[in-house]
């Protein structure tokens, strides 16, 4: 067994040094199952003597009792600092023995031992498996943070990865959830750590062979209560299921996890055929609607899963992925478009779809804000999401003039008006807004910056008005407004 570990941490560690000329996104929800593991992470080392320290997610059972005592000898061998990081759920009577049980073995060991407590609510939406999940691998992102450890063993085996993807089948997942685990990963959302790596080295491994070391080194576990109870789901496998597809195919974990890995080689390849469709189709921040018309049905909904995914949003169903192509497609060029997302809005303008933020009428009446500007390059408006920026020109207004002023950040409230040159009339916003194809949607958030006296200096998506510009000696400003990325 120690040579398994081995040759699989060893394998970890050449996988994530492997240098390529561009890294995938793997922080998107919908490719983090099979995140590209030959991308280099900030720091990684394919040589363990270059490696400073590692951790364990250790919760005192079987399967992690066996990885801290092979990740023990590793460390020994290889002059590593070991940390064990506990998460204590707080749900079971036991958990405050098994944290102290855990804390006795790391220390028997010499090996660092932390912990951290959660606290689930009883009526998260998510369900209490799922919310611990998430709230688990937060908690060991933390303390690998704390600690500075870039590397992150977790216990999961073969027996794991064959109910991982079950799981997803009997979900009907699509070929990114039917990739299960890899061997190695980046997790930056689930971990709330964008330099930590995740690794498996015992997902080769089947807990039979788990169970035989833990007999040969007299290891000390605990046992959960929740672990045998039917009404988790992968419990129900592991307990009703899966002893049948044992009677009945034996070693049918091996080829689960052969088929995870060619689903995980088909996701490779709708990752890279996606990072193509997209630079053909990517127009600014936008998508060009007639390049991604070119597409076929199944190209277009696999580019768009990777562009939510680049953006950070949530996968949709391919039902909703349907009837938003038939909106975009089938919309007239004119038409207001906007289709709902639970992160976002998905809209149309002439011949591109924006995704743009959802909000609320409390942000979009948002009262106007008082400032006075120092000179600094830049001040960030948290309630009109953006940043107004300061910069240097040959024409624009006295910087002196400015620091003097009394400033207001305010939305559009109707009947403004504005000059751009001296040589140009006095126009509307809304003239200007629609001179600079300015989308209906945007004009509502984009503010703008006046005098105490309504004097208006700025408006964004338009630029300075003229009254106050000057090209006399002295330093100029012109403003800018940056909204923030969604």
């Amino acid at each position: 067994m120690t040579e398994v570990f081995e040759r699989a941490l060893g394998d970890i560690l050449a996988r994530v040094s492997r240098s390529i000329s561009e890294r995938t996104d793997v922080s998107s929800p919908s490719f983090s199952a099979v995140a590209d593991t030959t991308a280099p992470l900030p720091g990684a080392v394919s040589d363990p003597a270059q490696l400073a320290s590692i951790a364990i997610a250790y919760s005192g059972g079987l399967d992690s009792a066996v990885l801290l005592h092979l990740a023990h000898q590793y460390a020994i061998t290889h002059g590593i600092r070991l940390f064990a990081f506990h998460v204590h759920h707080g749900i079971s009577p036991n958990a405050d023995a098994w944290r102290e049980h855990c804390r006795h073995e790391a220390e028997q060991l010499g090996i660092v031992f932390a912990s951290r407590q959660i606290d689930l609510a009883q009526d998260d939406k998510s369900g209490i498996e799922e919310a611990a999940r998430l709230q688990r691998y937060a908690a060991l992102g933390d303390l690998c943070r704390i600690h500075d450890v870039s590397l992150l063993l977790t216990a999961h085996h073969l027996d794991d990865q064959a109910e991982t993807v079950l799981l997803q089948l009997l979900r009907g997942s699509g070929v990114a959830g039917l990739s299960g685990m890899d061997i190695v990963n980046f997790a930056p959302d689930l971990l709330a750590n964008p330099d930590l790596m995740m690794a498996r080295p015992l997902l080769t491994v089947a807990r039979n062979d788990l169970e035989a070391v833990m007999r040969e080194r007299h290891l000390a576990t605990i046992d959960d209560e929740s672990n045998r109870d039917p009404r988790y789901a992968r419990n129900a496998l592991r307990h009703n299921v899966m002893p049948a597809l044992a009677q009945f195919f034996p070693g049918f974990q091996q080829r689960f996890a052969r088929s995870a890995q060619h689903a995980q080689s088909a996701q490779r390849l709708l990752i890279e055929l996606a990072q193509q469709d997209l630079a053909d189709c990517l127009d600014g921040a936008c998508l060009n609607i007639t390049r991604l018309k070119r597409l076929s049905a199944d190209r277009s909904y696999n580019l768009l899963r990777y562009w939510f995914g680049t953006r950070g949003l949530r996968m949709p169903s391919s039902a909703w992925l349907s009837e938003l192509c038939a909106q975009l497609f089938e919309a007239r060029a004119d038409a207001q478009l906007c289709v709902t997302h639970p992160d976002c809005h998905i809209r149309r303008h002439q011949d591109r779809i924006f995704i743009t933020p959802r909000l609320d009428d409390d942000e979009l009446n948002q009262a106007p804000l008082a400032f006075c500007w120092d000179g600094a390059p830049q001040i960030h408006f948290a309630a009109y999401r953006g940043t107004l920026h300061f910069e240097a020109d040959q024409e624009g207004v006295s910087s002196a003039w400015l620091r003097a002023q009394s400033l207001l950040m305010r939305y559009r409230q109707g009947g403004e008006r504005l000059k751009l040159a001296a040589n140009r009339p006095t126009k509307s916003l809304k003239y200007h807004y629609q001179a600079f194809d300015v989308p209906a949607w945007e004009r509502e958030r984009l503010p703008m910056v006046t005098t105490q006296a309504g004097v208006l200096l700025f408006a964004a998506g338009i630029g300075m008005d003229c009254h106050h510009l000057s090209t006399a000696a002295g330093p100029h400003i012109r403003l800018r407004w940056q909204p923030n990325s969604l």
